[in-house]
This record gives C-alpha cells, sequence and structure tokens, in this order.
C-alpha cells in the first residue's frame, strides 16, 4: 500500500465521518428543538420507542449519535429510563440502514446525491429546505468517502503480511475484540462497518472472517455513550449500561450461533458472491433479532442497570455541584437534540435554585417570628449553594449562548441568565431576613402584636409571589406575568402601609427605635422580593 493509497483512505475515512456530522447537523437545525415534544409522544409504549430509535438513527446514520443524544435526555429528565430502552434498541436497527445502503451500491449516483443536496443548501432561500439539502448532501458526501476507502484499500490484496491478519478474524475472541478495538477509537459503528464493507469489497475479507469483527463492533460503539455519561446523573449513566448489556447479549448469542450452527453459510447462500451485501445481512440481522429476543424484557434490563449501578440522585443533594447541568463540549452543539437537552438541563437546575430560594424565604421570616437564630446556620448554606449555582450556571451560560442554535433557543437561554440572578438576588434578600432575627435575638428587641402580624402578612405574599414561578417554564407567560404583577402591586402597597404602621407604633412608644430600624429595612428587603419575582416573570413571558 503506497503513501498516496495511505492519504486516500484517511481522506474517504475523513469524508464518511464529516458526512454524518453534516447529516446530524442537519437534523439537529430542522428538528433537533422539537426532540422533546417528538419523544414524549412516541415513547409512549416499547414499539414506539424502538420505531423513533430506529428512524431517527437512520437518518443520522449514527447510533453512537442517537444513544449519547438518550444519555443527554435522561440526564435532563426529559427521559425515562425505561423509555430510554425502547430507544436504544431501535438505534441498534436503524444503524444498519447505512451498511444496506453501500450494499444497494447507492455510491454509484453519490455525487449526484451530494449536488441535489447543496443545490438545496445553496439555492434555495426557506431555512427548513436548507436543512433538508444539509442531510442529502452529507448522505453523498458519506458515500463518495466510502468509495474512496474502498478504492485505496485495493492494494492490500497484495499484502502478505495484512491477509495474514485478516485470516486470524476467523478466531470468534480476535476478531470480537478487532472489531471492539477499532470501533471504540473512531467513536462509530457506521463508520468501522463501512470499513468493513470496503475491505470486503476489495476483496480482502469473506464473511467467515467479517462476522466475528462485526459482533465486536456493536459493543465497540458504546464507548462513545460512556465517555458522554461520566460527570452525568445517576440514570444516564445507567442507559450507557443498557446499551452495552443489549450489544454483549447479542454478542454471545450470535457467537454461540455461528459456533453451533450453519448461520455463516446461511447468510452467504442469500446473496452468493456479494461479501458486502452479506455484511449488511448479518449486520441487521444481528441487531433485528437481538431486539425482538430483548424486547420483552427491557424493563427487566432496566431493573438489572439499577442494581449494577445503585443509588439515588439525591444522595449528594446538598453537596455544592451541578446535578444536571455537564460541562460544555463544542462537539456536541451538532447532536441531535443537544439544544433540547441544554435547555432541559437548564431548567431543571434553576428549578433546584428556586426550591433553595423559596425554602430560604420561608425560614427566614419564620426565624424573624420566633425572634431567634437557630436556623441561621442551615439558612446560610442553603445561601452558600445559591451563590454557588447562581456562578455555575451562568459561567454554563456563557458558554453556550455563543455557539450556533436557533435564534428562538439563543434568547430563551439569555432569559435564564437573568432569571438564575434574580433568583440569587431574592436570596441575598431572604439571608438579610435571617440576620434581622439574629440582631433581634441578640439585642432581646421584641416585637409588638400588630408587627408580628404584618410579618406574617409579608411572609404570605412573598411565599404567594414565588408560590406563581415554581414551573414557571411550564406555564403560559403572559398568564404569569399578569399574576406575579398583581402579587407585585400588593407587595408595593403594603410596603407603603407598613412604613406607615411602623411609624405610628414608634411615635407612640410601642416599638423601639431599634427594632424599628429592623423593621423598615426588612420591609425593603420584602419589596425587593416583589422586585426580582416581576423580573422573573417577564423573562418567562418573553420566552
Amino acid at each position: 500500500m503506497q503513501t498516496s493509497d495511505f492519504l486516500m483512505l484517511l481522506g474517504g475515512l475523513a469524508l464518511f465521518l464529516y458526512g454524518m456530522q453534516m447529516m446530524s447537523s442537519g437534523l439537529e437545525a430542522a428538528a433537533g428543538n422539537k426532540m422533546k415534544t417528538i419523544l414524549e409522544r412516541l415513547t409512549s409504549n416499547r414499539f414506539k420507542g424502538v420505531l423513533v430509535g430506529a428512524g431517527i438513527t437512520a437518518v443520522i446514520q449514527s447510533s453512537s449519535a442517537t444513544t449519547v443524544m438518550v444519555v443527554g435526555f435522561v440526564s435532563a429528565g426529559l427521559m425515562t429510563l425505561n423509555q430510554a430502552v425502547w430507544v436504544i434498541m431501535g438505534a441498534n436497527i436503524g444503524t444498519t440502514i447505512t451498511g444496506q445502503l453501500i450494499a444497494l451500491d447507492v455510491g454509484a449516483i453519490a455525487p449526484l446525491i451530494a449536488f441535489i443536496g447543496v443545490v438545496m443548501m445553496v439555492f434555495l432561500k426557506s431555512e427548513k429546505p436548507q436543512h433538508i439539502g444539509n442531510i442529502i448532501a452529507g448522505l453523498g458526501v458519506l458515500f463518495i468517502g466510502m468509495d474512496m476507502m474502498s478504492s485505496a484499500m485495493t492494494p492490500l490484496k497484495d499484502s502478505e503480511a495484512f491477509i495474514k491478519l485478516i485470516t486470524n478474524f476467523d478466531n470468534p475472541f480476535i476478531g470480537i475484540l478487532a472489531g471492539a478495538v477499532f470501533t471504540a477509537l473512531i467513536q462509530s459503528s457506521s463508520a468501522s462497518v463501512g470499513i468493513l464493507q470496503a475491505l470486503a469489497a476489495s476483496g480482502l475479507i469473506g464473511l467467515p472472517q467479517a462476522v466475528y469483527v462485526l459482533f465486536g463492533q456493536n459493543i465497540g460503539t458504546c464507548i462513545t455513550a460512556i465517555l458522554a455519561a461520566i460527570g452525568t446523573r445517576i440514570n444516564a449513566k445507567r442507559s450507557t449500561i443498557i446499551h452495552l448489556m443489549f450489544n454483549i447479549i447479542g454478542t454471545v448469542l450470535f457467537t454461540c450461533i455461528c459456533m453451533a450452527t450453519p448461520f455463516v453459510s446461511l447468510m452467504e447462500s442469500l446473496t452468493p458472491g456479494d461479501t458486502v451485501a452479506q455484511i449488511a445481512n448479518v449486520h441487521t440481522t444481528f441487531n433485528v433479532v437481538t431486539t425482538l429476543c430483548l424486547l420483552p424484557f427491557g424493563n427487566l434490563m432496566a431493573k438489572a442497570a439499577i442494581r449494577l449501578l445503585p443509588g439515588n440522585d439525591e444522595d449528594e443533594a446538598m453537596e455544592h455541584k451541578l446535578i444536571y447541568l455537564q460541562p460544555v463540549d463544542g462537539r456536541k452543539t451538532h447532536q441531535v437534540g443537544q439544544i433540547s437537552v441544554t435547555i432541559g438541563q437548564l431548567n431543571n437546575e434553576i428549578c433546584r435554585m428556586y426550591g433553595l430560594v423559596e425554602e430560604n424565604v420561608k425560614a427566614a421570616f419564620d426565624s424573624v417570628l420566633k425572634g431567634k437564630s437557630d436556623e441561621f446556620e442551615n439558612i446560610y448554606n442553603r445561601e452558600e449553594y445559591i451563590d454557588y449555582l447562581n456562578a455555575e450556571i451562568s459561567k454554563y451560560i456563557a458558554k453556550v449562548v455563543v455557539m450556533e442554535m436557533p435564534e428562538k433557543d439563543s434568547r430563551k437561554i439569555s432569559s435564564y441568565y437573568r432569571i438564575v440572578g434574580n433568583l440569587e438576588r431574592i436570596g441575598d434578600h431572604a439571608m438579610n431576613i435571617a440576620e434581622y432575627a439574629k440582631a433581634l435575638e441578640k439585642t432581646d428587641g421584641e416585637l409588638s402584636k400588630s408587627a408580628v402580624q404584618e410579618i406574617k402578612d409579608m411572609r404570605q405574599l412573598s411565599l404567594d409571589a414565588l408560590k406563581e414561578l415554581e414551573d414557571a417554564y411550564e406555564k403560559d407567560g403572559a398568564e404569569l406575568l399578569k399574576t406575579t404583577a398583581m402579587n407585585e402591586q400588593r407587595i408595593d402597597d403594603m410596603s407603603e402601609s407598613l412604613r406607615e404602621n411602623q411609624l405610628d407604633r414608634m411615635r407612640k412608644g410601642v416599638c423601639s427605635a431599634d427594632v424599628g430600624i429592623l423593621f423598615s429595612e426588612m420591609v425593603t428587603d420584602f419589596e425587593r422580593i416583589g422586585d426580582h419575582a416581576m423580573n422573573i416573570a417577564e423573562e418567562y413571558n418573553g420566552i
């Protein structure tokens, strides 16, 4: 194999992988932000889930990309572990479409396919046809790369060392290991199966040697999802275990079938003399049969994953860490559904932050009413966590918002940045109120009965305003804004009344000057809580 052949092989592989990337990014742009809705509607039962996984993977030509998407959705809470089982099974079926298209020699018209896609991208003005053109062009580029790889490998027929290496693949263990390692390195089973078919097209490998490599490739493709699950929630890690279990069980099953039955001879007889088609057929049979065998046991696989990886996401809830958000990886921004994953993860982290803020507002007012600071340490610890979440979520948004995405999603993520800042400010005001309780306890200050009742009213109205913001992203923005505006006006009106009442108590000598100052500052914090709640409602209305 000459240097020019080796360079052509690398170029072909580059075009093959880039074609898949184009198809993935085209589908992301066309439907990525709708992926959550699609999955919610179409994964209601196991059969629909399998069809969704197969359909998405057939379009983007990568079960790895689909499984990474599933890991992201599970991590973001957009999909349950049981739903993930069916989509993963379908993804393994969908990935076989690449091999079947190669077997049909679609590569002969690959330049025409790429030309049609590029024409749609360049000359059509509407966005959606442009995205579809991106998918079509990607398919054409993929098959041009496939033809280049096949041509580059033809000289290997004369290499004794390479032929000797290939003959070792008759050994099931060596074949499976070779397929798994190679696929793990390039992180694409479609690409590795395509290379295997390119070897077959060049006459370098037959089905008896290719079959075990093919089984190993199905195991190796799991590495992408495993890497994507690092640092995610525990259920996301379990979804990668399910993916790995599926392919290991299938490999064990079909290895036994190949060793005990004339399975290889049967598959050869279906398309005599066409090793490329034989590989495609074995690949399809492997995934379809494994799916049919495991389909009744999907829920058991989910339970097995939980048993293999026990624990609870809430076990470490009060440690200062992001539970839903993972470090930003620029490579994932073009993966299908990544926008939906990012938005879902942000929603969940913001909901966690909101819960801590609401809890601190309630606990701070309660401390003042009791005149004791026994909860101060807990309030302080939650405030530290709120500050941490504000900083980390803001950093995450700053990295994400500059990436390529639809304008609507960019505006939404920018709104989350401002929402997080307002939540943090509400947390600060709750901390101020908790410090007033500490000051009252230290000075033995005593609140009058009317002041106690007014603080109870402040507490209730603050919690009412915050309650409206609970799960705000699921509510009608205009209605949320209207209700919050009413609450904010009530807070403003009450603040004026409270200040007048406090001055009256001080004139009558019912309240000391020190307590009066603390009460006045508390009213200011109460008013600011309403202002920030209003800011948050305005952002959600914009979303």
